[in-house]
């Protein structure tokens, strides 16, 4: 138990190991509520509306998922840049961070949602929506565009707060999204209580609610304890862009973007192999990648907290902690994953026959898909933390290229130019390939790279006044008053 007032976690002292776990943990929990989130709104598009609706659902959330990965480069790059400020105490300087990358997210969330609103048929067409689906895919994709906006805001707010060393707060908050998300569903679709008959719009429009009332709550909370981040009065000309850090959100953040962008199209490759080779094979592979984004989950939110711990410490010049943080990420990363890939090949079977009938032929195709390509995630997540921590200083094309090399030069040519040769095999083999040449390549540049003297940003005070030297965060006067949900709930 606490007592008193809380601040954001200082991320540049303290015993590595238990702040890492500490502020990996809720971005743990955030990743898997987002994945049982989509899960269950699948299942009530499925059970009310049918698969005309669930097929609709699919395609929009293709163009949805490429549009959350530009904003998650774009947020990740002012998460780091946040980080570095805290870490250096320019809190000055993070404000306008957190200023100019709101005022981005507005006008181009506002641009992107006018814009996706009058293409959406078009868009539809050249996905070639089937059109039995097409209509469904219209009314939810239309009103998707219109809860961009919101979607754009809710993300970056959370990913300012982790780059100030505040994991707990978003995972609060997400959790409530999801909460109202999934209660909202069946309510909206099918008009129960007071709320209007939408069908599959309703879907979309849970989504929308539950983020708008979840982003409002954080404000106000943020605003009530006087969040250190926020603009007080007389500060709001934060708001107005910095073309420096706008360059450097947009320039960093677009490679980070790519990188999710390289990892779909290289997995909607790769699903086309599978589906030459027939209903069980791809039936097999879909249901293993089920499983695979669980076994995921740990490695990414471990690369996601070293990234923004090694931030702040590049920007309070600890670099003996920065090279630290790295082993015991990736020594996390081995511990957790490898019990999670242990535990498939203990109980794949079982696991799968969640999803498909005992005795159905594509049980033991995916028994042999696991225990061909499994082991490789342990290899992926040692990737994903080494990234983690050279995109910390700023190094985020080196981790593109590495991505296009293993995924798009390696693993996609494997499986297609064997196939013929190994049959299926080819596919599941180049999961491990690819992992070996990515963690080799990845070792070698955080290694030998040059990733130390990367740059976010000019390191100069945002209003020419000299940053604060001390040990610790500065004690200012509205971030000794912030108190986060989780101190108050100790207190």
């Amino acid at each position: 138990m606490s007592s008193g007032h809380a601040r954001p976690a200082n991320l540049v002292e303290g015993p590595i190991g238990r702040t890492l776990a500490l502020f990996a943990l809720p971005v743990l929990g955030a990743n898997v509520l987002q994945s049982l989130n989509g899960s269950v709104n699948a299942i009530w598009i499925g059970n009310l509306l049918g698969e005309a609706a669930l097929t609709a659902t699919s395609n929009a959330n293709l163009v949805l998922f490429l549009m959350l990965g530009t904003v998650f480069g774009v947020s990740m790059a002012a998460t780091i840049l946040i980080g570095q400020a805290w870490g250096r105490r320019d809190l000055d300087l993070a404000k306008c961070v957190v200023g100019t990358g709101a005022s981005f997210f507005v006008i181009a969330s506002a641009a992107l949602a006018l814009a996706g609103w009058l293409l959406t048929p078009a868009i539809l067409h050249m996905l070639g929506t089937p059109p039995a689906a097409f209509d469904f895919a219209v009314s939810y994709l239309r009103v998707i565009f219109l809860a961009v906006p919101v979607m754009n805001a809710f993300a970056f707010a959370m990913a300012a707060l982790r780059g100030a060393g505040d994991a707990r707060t978003p995972f609060y908050f997400m959790a409530m999204s999801v909460g109202l998300d999934i209660a909202l569903n069946p309510m909206l679709i099918r008009g129960l209580g007071p709320f209007p008959e939408l069908g599959i719009a309703g879907a979309a429009a849970s989504t929308l609610l539950a983020q708008a009332v979840s982003l409002t709550a954080l404000l106000v909370l943020l605003y009530a304890r006087r969040h250190p981040l926020l603009p007080g009065p007389g500060e709001f000309g934060h708001f107005k862009p910095r073309p420096d850090l706008l360059r450097a959100i947009v320039v960093k953040g677009v490679p980070m973007g790519l990188q999710m962008i390289v990892i779909s199209l290289a997995a909607l490759v790769m699903m086309g192999l599978v589906n030459a080779f027939g209903v069980a094979t791809a039936a097999a592979y879909g249901v293993a990648a089920q499983l695979w984004t669980y076994v995921q989950m740990p490695a990414l939110a471990i690369g996601a907290a070293v990234s923004s711990m090694a931030a702040q410490n590049v920007g309070a010049g600890r670099w003996d902690r920065v090279e630290r943080i790295a082993r015991i990420g990736v020594l996390f990363n081995i511990v957790l994953t490898g019990a999670l890939v242990a535990l498939l090949y203990v109980a794949d079977r079982y696991a799968l026959r969640l999803f498909l009938p005992s005795d159905s032929e594509a049980v033991d195709i995916a028994v042999h898909i696991n225990s061909v390509a499994s082991w490789s995630f342990v290899l992926f997540g040692i990737t994903i933390v080494l990234f983690g921590v050279v995109r910390a200083t700023g190094a985020v094309t080196p981790p593109l290229v590495i991505l296009c090399i293993s995924l798009l030069v390696v693993r996609v040519p494997f499986a297609w130019a064997l196939r013929d040769t190994l049959g299926p095999d080819a596919v599941w083999w180049s999961f491990p390939l690819g992992a070996v040449v990515s963690t080799t390549l990845a070792m070698l540049y955080y290694r030998f790279g040059k990733w130390r003297q990367a740059r976010m940003a000019p390191e100069v005070p945002a209003t020419g006044e000299a940053a604060d030297t001390g040990v610790s965060v500065p004690s200012m006067d509205r971030e000794a008053e912030y108190e986060t949900p989780a101190a108050a709930a100790d207190r």
